[in-house]
């Protein structure tokens, strides 16, 4: 599967994704809408993680996911 899933049914994965990086806000995720490039960048802005290791997270985060 690829990330236009995901952006498919953004709805149904903003609650997968805030268990996953909680600091993350509803207006966050309202903004990210889907797209991974916006999600990896708020994750970037919450927690101080470099560029490399949000897009590692992100990917890791993906595979666990049971689509």
């Amino acid at each position: 599967m690829d990330w236009n899933r995901v952006e498919g049914n953004w709805k149904q994965v903003k609650g997968k994704i805030k268990e996953q990086w909680g600091k993350l806000t509803d207006d966050d995720l309202d903004v990210v809408a889907g797209k991974r490039d916006q999600l990896e960048g708020k994750i970037q802005e919450r927690y101080g993680i470099a560029k490399d290791q949000v897009r590692s997270d992100v990917d890791s985060w993906y595979g666990r996911q049971k689509w």
